[in-house]
């Protein structure tokens, strides 16, 4: 499990209001959710974010309410991975339940800036920043969340499992 995208960065205490507005809740569909992802905190992010491209924020990611829209609506957008200093608890299980890769790394958050290409290896843990050539090292995502992320998330897990 290997992406390579641009960085995207945001700063510390983004709650999920901020990653999906609440106007927005009563909408199901993911690719709706997609277009309103981050649209509060940078609204340039959801016209020029690409497949492919990596968040890159500061502590507590995802932090406020336990809503599921959060990490669908950053999945639907394209999003590889979101790397950040800490997560939010209950964000950090939603994050693997819908299917978001997400890595925990203080080192990379400092030095990967906005617009930086970034490559990241979950299996390793690895994390490349490959404008300044710089390699950070992230816990390695466990095998059964490994799992669990290759059948699109825990639904798709369980009914493998079926």
């Amino acid at each position: 499990m290997k992406y390579n995208g641009t960085a995207w960065t945001f700063g510390a205490n983004i709650d999920t209001d901020a990653i999906i507005p609440a106007r927005y809740l009563n909408v199901s569909a993911p690719e709706e959710l997609a277009r309103h992802c981050m649209e509060d905190e940078n609204p340039e992010f959801v016209k020029k974010a690409s497949p492919g491209d990596i968040i890159v924020a500061d502590t507590n990611f995802g932090c406020g309410s336990s809503r599921e829209h959060a990490p669908i609506a950053i999945k639907a957008a394209g999003i590889a991975c979101v790397i950040a200093r800490s997560f939010a608890r209950i964000f950090y299980r939603n994050s693997f339940n819908m299917g978001l890769p997400i890595l925990e790394c203080p080192e990379a958050v400092d030095g990967i800036q906005a617009g930086d290409p970034v490559e990241v290896d979950l299996l390793s843990g690895t994390i490349v920043n490959q404008k300044t050539k710089t390699t950070f090292k992230a816990e390695p995502i466990p095998p059964f969340m490994k799992e669990i992320l290759e059948d699109g998330g825990l639904m798709g897990h369980i009914a493998k499992r079926s």
